[in-house]
């Protein structure tokens, strides 16, 4: 594969009698299917493409708090309540797992961090949605966190050692969230004719935002043919987006709920369903931060980051002292 010239979009991947003596070995690994470790030789390049995925990939879950924690004290039942806090938990850690693993590459948390609070680094497009009621929430489980897990169970493979590792114990967890989002829309679709209608409306506002998490159409892609050469990703947009179509359409239709897409249908002789593809200028128009709660959801971030200011001074002022005394009993 690394032998050929790939040309994706603006993308291309440089032919092995391109690369140097270092390069060659660390490609041969790749094809191997070994894992890169953190004090391993590897590519500027690929560390640069590493730090940037798992950089916005934290970034997504900590941001992905913020649709689903304004519902907490709103959740319907005392039950439903626990599991969207559990829920809603499981998401810091997710970004504290990926948080570490961007660590092993020699860029700090503070630094991602305030890459994303300068709107240097990006979040997955989704989070800049609102959520407007409970059926949204549902929504948010049943589809997001469905799109996350065709997007990350695939990373359990991906070439870089702490990343895959990271990602085994995510995609355990994402798989309880997509449940539990279901289990709300099956709910809502067995209750009154309004409940019908709210997770109905829903699935409508929420259908196209999550094929756009996959990113842009393969031939639009700046990094994909890179990040395949390199097995950072394992799957193309394109595919993951049709995998997750084909996955999701027949849940609806269990759950009696239309998917709002009048081309859609089923294609005999693919053995999958065509599709409307998403409207990509909407995509960009929120990747720029013009989406509906583009400027909320990091408002939120910032806010949270400078109250903080005084518990990170006082861990780094007990830190100094800690290492000050044991240079004095040394």
């Amino acid at each position: 594969m690394y032998a050929q010239v790939i040309n994706t979009g603006s993308d291309r991947v440089r032919r092995i009698d391109e690369m140097s003596a270092e390069e060659q070995a660390f490609m041969e690994r790749i094809e191997n299917g070994e894992k890169i470790e953190p004090k391993e030789w590897m590519p500027e390049g690929y560390r640069k493409t590493l730090i940037r995925q798992i950089g916005q990939h934290a970034h997504s879950e900590v941001v992905g708090q913020l649709p689903e924690g304004n519902w907490i004290t709103r959740a319907p039942t005392l039950e439903r309540k626990a599991i969207l806090l559990a829920k809603v938990q499981d998401e810091a850690g997710h970004g504290l797992y990926l948080y570490c693993a961007a660590e092993t590459l020699g860029v700090s948390r503070d630094e991602l961090i305030e890459l994303l609070n300068s709107g240097k680094m990006k979040y997955s497009s989704i989070f800049n949605y609102p959520t407007l009621n409970w059926a949204d929430i549902g929504a948010v489980g049943w589809l997001v966190d469905g799109a996350a897990i065709m997007n990350q169970v695939p990373l359990q493979r991906t070439s870089y050692g702490p990343y895959s590792r990271a990602m085994i114990r995510i995609c355990k967890e994402e798989s309880f969230h997509q449940r539990q989002g279901y289990d709300i829309m099956m709910k809502m679709c067995a209750g009154s004719p309004e409940q019908k209608a709210m997770a109905q409306d829903a699935l409508n506002r929420f259908w196209y935002p999550a094929l756009m998490m996959f990113g842009p159409s393969d031939k639009d892609s700046v990094h994909s043919a890179q990040s395949m050469a390199w097995k950072i990703k394992i799957n193309t947009n394109d595919e993951l987006r049709q995998k997750f179509v084909d996955q999701t359409v027949p849940q609806a239709e269990y759950l009696g709920l239309t998917v709002p897409d009048e081309h859609l249908k089923w294609n005999e002789e693919r053995g999958a369903y065509d599709f409307s593809e998403p409207d990509w200028s909407e995509f960009f128009d929120v990747i720029a931060g013009n989406g509906p709660c583009n400027k909320e959801r990091l408002g939120a971030r910032v806010k949270a980051w400078d109250d903080g200011a005084w518990f990170r001074e006082g861990l780094a002022v007990n830190a100094q002292k800690k290492q000050t005394k044991q240079r004095k009993q040394a």
